[in-house]
């Protein structure tokens, strides 16, 4: 994914000297050594996002990611930082995107209710719904609909700490642990999200679910994934669009029927 500046000994030597003797020269070093991670992260991003958002804007928030990935890592604990630090910037960068207000409420909106209709119609047939059918539910014409998902596709990303659970202090980032920990709770967790998550992408249609492995199982961006699937850029949006809002209302209905059915 990315070249460091240093082999594997002197990055550790450099995390032992921030994190043991506090040396901020290590510190500075180790940032300018993973600083190709906030480009990497930030060119993914932009895929999906208005022309209107600044590069600069990205690298910015990113770099700010990288830094509090640096402060926060244990370098003890045999995970790679690399995936630990890619998290914090793609997490930096949506916060500050959204603390700058660049999704209007309208398009927020928009998005809920394309969920809402998926969650709802999904539920009633017991199965993948259609474009047709969604755009008889919120009735509007199927040419609407695309341009309804084309709209909402910059919603598609979410923070790490955007809550996932009852409580609004458990988010994404809480499951970033050690993975050699054992602890039954979050064994049964994790058992229950992988079971649900098969489920929810089982319901996805074949072009979809290209889709999510291309992007989140190949590391491909979504121009890479266009010239795989010979569409359109824009058209990979849209599926990633509705892929996303089904996986959202799939995992929600799930989710509520477990508290419903302890």
């Amino acid at each position: 994914m990315m070249e460091t500046k240093t082999s594997h000994l002197p990055n550790m030597e450099l995390w032992k000297q921030w994190k043991e003797q506090g040396d901020t020269e290590a510190k500075k070093l180790l940032i300018e050594t993973y600083l190709p991670l906030v480009d990497f992260v930030s060119n993914r991003l932009a895929v999906g996002l208005p022309k209107n958002v600044s590069k600069d804007d990205l690298s910015s928030y990113g770099v700010m990611g990288l830094m509090d990935a640096t402060e926060k890592f244990d370098y003890e604990r045999g995970l790679q930082f690399e995936t630990y630090a890619s998290w914090r910037i793609r997490g930096a960068i949506i916060d500050g995107l959204r603390q700058g207000d660049w999704v209007p409420r309208s398009v927020r909106e928009k998005a809920k209710k394309v969920e809402e209709a998926y969650t709802v119609l999904e539920q009633k047939y017991l199965r993948t719904v259609t474009d047709a059918e969604v755009s008889d539910y919120l009735e509007l014409s199927e040419k609407e609909f695309q341009h309804m998902l084309q709209d909402i596709s910059i919603t598609a990303i979410c923070s790490l700490e955007d809550p996932i659970g009852e409580e609004e202090t458990e988010t994404r980032l809480n499951v970033l642990v050690d993975e050699r920990a054992k602890n039954p709770e979050s064994k049964v967790g994790e058992f229950f999200l992988k079971e649900s998550l098969v489920k929810a992408i089982e319901r996805l249609t074949e072009k979809e679910r290209t889709v999510v492995s291309l992007l989140y199982y190949e590391d491909l961006s979504l121009s890479e994934i266009a010239e795989v699937m010979s569409l359109s850029p824009s058209r990979i949006s849209q599926l990633h669009s509705k892929a996303i809002l089904r996986l959202r209302g799939s995992l929600g209905r799930l989710k509520g029927q477990l508290f419903e059915n302890p």
